[in-house]
């Protein structure tokens, strides 16, 4: 059996490989011919082959990579993609129908992507299932951003529907306005880059949760919840830490949004606490999200069971993989590198009642229960290369 992974120059995919070399997949690792960096995947101990890809025929690469490994093995490999241009790619019709023949693909419709991936589509979905969502404003027709951005109380947090559609990182994705001047500053800043008024929510000041999913057909084959710990940029940057839980809650809202929306592969809900630590639905990424190392901390299935569903409909006239379905545990997980740097931040700001953050993202370093989301010390090349980068990013915004 094999597994073809693209877009292995992301952190996320070694877990993912590394899942699927851990359960004996014969796994092939591509990547784009100009991604940018060494993609990390190609050194994941145990990775049967590496591709580079042409950018100017990507599609068509990968779909003779799909055809010759089906002629070669007299079975369909399993395609994984884990970057959100080929998942768009591959959920075109055209696509999805030329692919068909030659693979196994589990992988929500363009439309699906596009409701899960609009924040406002999102909130009318959860509202409708009875899922808490941010309090948020909308500017009348005709409205000047000044007089919208005096009527709103502050704080608030303002997003465009898609930020990964408009090629932004994580932090650039929203921004939290204290006062009427920065929202009006940040509202003009979005509706410009998006060319649509963005997002306006009331800030919520208690802790990020989410919970992940794997499901077919709407119905969920594997989850787990998680909370995050830290984040870097302490601003509201992704996750550098953060712990699975349990939460019946969570799950029961994220199931019904999975089935509501008859998901076909994986997908992330992201929520965020009140005052009160109650929780209430921001997003949902339905793709392979930043923290997605944690599946394989915890000891979920998820990434194993993602390439079983997608086996099996590759090879339908086979005996079909049976999916896992053991419980994950409450397991920790770091990037201890960019952890680290967010202890240094909290420390910056103990003042504010930080302090302790900043201890434990030392704590961390030192706790032997706390893994790593990229470093194992039996297949260390992946952690040095992205190490290596990090480090020449930094040198570089020096000079």
């Amino acid at each position: 059996m094999t597994a073809i992974v693209t877009d292995v120059k992301y952190r996320m995919s070694v877990a993912l490989l590394r899942d699927l070399v851990g359960m004996g997949v014969r796994v092939i690792a591509c990547e784009r011919e100009k991604s940018g960096t060494p993609p990390l995947g190609f050194a994941v101990s145990g990775i049967a082959e590496t591709h580079l890809l042409p950018d100017d025929d990507y599609a068509g690469a990968l779909l003779r990579l799909c055809r010759e490994t089906a002629r070669r093995d007299g079975m369909r490999p399993a395609l994984l993609p884990v970057g959100r241009e080929t998942m768009l790619l591959l959920a075109h019709p055209e696509q999805r129908a030329a692919f068909a023949p030659y693979c196994g693909l589990l992988l929500a419709d363009v439309e699906t992507l596009a409701r899960l991936n609009d924040k406002a589509a999102v909130a009318e979905l959860a509202r409708s299932l009875s899922i808490p969502v941010p309090e948020a404003w909308t500017r009348a027709d005709g409205e000047p951003v000044a007089d919208f951005s005096r009527r709103v109380p502050c704080p608030v947090v303002v997003k465009p529907s898609c930020g990964e559609a408009l090629g932004l990182h994580a932090a650039e994705r929203y921004a939290i306005c204290r006062d009427a001047e920065t929202l009006h500053v940040r509202f003009t800043h979005f509706q410009k880059l998006d060319g649509l008024d963005p997002i306006v929510q009331t800030w919520l000041p208690g802790a990020g949760m989410g919970c992940s999913v794997l499901a077919q057909d709407g119905d969920v084959v594997t989850g787990m919840s998680h909370i995050r710990v830290r984040e870097y940029p302490i601003s509201g940057g992704p996750s550098s830490c953060c712990r699975a839980i349990h939460s019946d809650t969570l799950e029961t809202w994220t199931a019904a949004l999975a089935k509501e929306s008859g998901l076909n592969g994986l997908m992330m809900a992201e929520y965020k606490c009140d005052a009160n630590g109650n929780p209430r639905l921001l997003e949902i990424n339905p793709r392979v999200w930043g923290s997605f190392p944690l599946t394989r901390v915890s000891g979920s299935a998820m990434g194993r069971n993602w390439f079983r569903l997608a086996w099996n409909l590759g090879n339908p006239e086979q005996p079909p993989l049976v999916p896992e379905h053991g419980a994950y545990r409450e397991r920790t997980m770091c990037f201890f590198p960019t952890d680290l740097l967010a202890g240094l931040g909290y420390l910056r700001r103990h003042h504010d009642g930080d302090f302790r953050r900043a201890l434990g993202a030392v704590g961390c370093f030192f706790a032997p229960s706390v893994k790593d989301g990229l470093w194992k010390w039996g297949d260390r090349r992946p952690a040095i290369i992205y190490y290596k980068s990090l480090l020449k990013r930094g040198c570089q915004n020096e000079n």
